[in-house]
């Protein structure tokens, strides 16, 4: 008997055919597209004569270039506003739904996908986008890819991809005091590196994954391709089924029990063999933030910056950073704090800053930007009451979309400030030509943003 992994079954069930010697002709389940890396693949696509094969399995948002104040304006920025308008047009020449900026279901492409429940465990999903990772936190094997892949899956709803390696990134243990899910990940990307993971596809297991929320299992997802991953997965259980139960697109009635028993077949068997695999304790990961320009170079917030590494990647990023061998990280002013992104805008992420913040008041020194993944949790947040405590605390919350955590709209750090992000990457001039960021969790930027300097959350609980 042949003992399997999950990505197995769920990438082997989508093989249209196999090329001798060559990658697999994979068919894809669903497919999103935002304003950024559709417009080439449509004019391609029409340059040839042809027409998007199914529409019914594309769904369109835009969240990279809008800006996440007055929405209801036109936008300021010319090519901000002509691609957004190409995408208009592009959707509407090939009958594909499309999320504008005057639709309830606005939003970052990979926080709306689970919220409407178009992902599901068990489908192949692309985007052009890297961290279309994320929605493999409901069981589902999806990963990012380019602007001819786009047009090749717009023509065919398949892809040529060469089946990855399988990874297995286990954590068992209770987690420590204000450790969440984006603190794990970048507990393991500062072990593994931020290329250990290059050429494999990894599940993430073990009775700490399985005790985080949906919500918690997405930005972790989110964050696997930032070690070079192709993507990240986890088996869906009743907490995915709890999650995806009566969502807009989710199936209904005896579709729904059906759908259920299929899913819950969806995981690794007891005997299958990873390529490799990584077995981490709870125990020893405490909150976490970044200290240089890959989200590799990440510390416990209690370490100091390393002393032992020489090469010159490493003294140029604390060179651009203005970090020095051995210091430590607490204590350290900074000017901004940006909560949102794909990775940590959902309303749990909300939730956890305004509960931090409650009862205190931003530090005068500090600029925040408080960022909603989607106008449902724009939505949730009013509904609950959040608001009100981000105000009264001296915060305000923004309209939805990709925000700071990309120099692509109007949201950009100034050159040479320190920025506590709760997005996923932090190059050179990420957030804008200049920026220095450091990337945390919610709870850490929280921290940061009533303290004005870097501070450990678990202090002020």
């Amino acid at each position: 008997m042949e003992y399997t992994t999950l990505f197995d079954k769920i990438w082997d069930t989508h093989i249209v055919r196999k090329i001798e010697d060559g990658p697999n002709v994979l068919y894809i389940d669903r497919h999103y597209i935002h304003e950024v890396t559709s417009p080439v693949a449509f004019g391609n696509l029409e340059k040839r004569g042809l027409k998007v094969l199914r529409p019914e399995k594309t769904v369109a948002t835009m969240d990279h270039n809008i800006p996440t104040l007055d929405q209801h304006l036109p936008i300021k920025d010319l090519l901000s506003r002509a691609q957004v308008q190409q995408l208009e047009k592009n959707c509407k020449n090939h009958n594909i739904e499309l999320f504008d900026l005057k639709h309830e279901n606005l939003g970052i492409v990979h926080v709306i996908g689970p919220e409407l429940g178009l992902t599901l465990p068990g489908m192949t999903i692309v985007c052009g986008d890297s961290h279309t990772s994320t929605h493999g936190a409901l069981g589902a094997v999806a990963f990012g890819i380019g602007t001819s892949e786009v047009e090749m899956v717009f023509g065919s709803q398949c892809i040529m991809q060469t089946k990855p390696r399988r990874m297995l990134i286990s954590i068992n243990g209770k987690m420590n005091k204000a450790v969440t899910s984006k603190d794990l990940i970048l507990y393991i990307i500062s072990q593994i590196s931020s290329s250990g993971g290059t050429g494999y596809f990894i599940e993430f297991a073990g009775d700490t994954i399985r005790n985080l929320s949906m919500e918690a299992r997405m930005s972790l997802c989110n964050m696997s391709i930032e070690c070079g991953a192709r993507g990240g997965l986890i088996a869906p259980d009743q907490v995915t089924f709890d999650y995806l139960k009566g969502r807009e697109n989710s199936p209904k009635g005896e579709d729904w029990e059906k759908a259920v028993k299929e899913w819950s077949m969806l995981k690794t068997d007891d005997n299958a063999v990873f390529d490799k695999e990584y077995h981490y304790d709870a125990a020893d990961i405490l909150p976490m933030i970044t200290y240089g320009t890959n989200p590799g170079m990440g510390i416990r917030i209690t370490d100091r910056i390393p002393e032992n590494i020489t090469d010159d990647s490493f003294n140029n990023a604390l060179k651009y950073m203005g970090f020095e061998k051995g210091q430590t990280i607490l204590g350290k002013a900074v000017d901004y704090v940006f909560v949102g992104s794909c990775t940590n805008g959902r309303i749990e992420d909300l939730r956890m800053f305004a509960e931090l913040v409650k009862g205190r008041r931003k530090a005068e020194n500090i600029t925040a930007w408080i960022v909603p993944g989607s106008k449902a949790v724009e939505k949730q947040a009013q509904k609950e009451g959040l608001v009100e405590i981000l105000e009264a605390a001296g915060f305000s919350l923004r309209q939805p979309g990709c925000s700071a955590c990309l120099a692509m709209n109007d949201d950009k750090i100034p050159s040479g400030k320190y920025s506590v992000s709760t997005s996923n990457r932090n190059f050179e001039g990420r957030q804008g030509p200049g920026a220095r960021t450091l990337l945390a969790s919610p709870l850490v930027a929280a921290a940061a943003a009533v303290t004005g300097v870097i501070t450990n959350p678990a202090d002020l609980f």
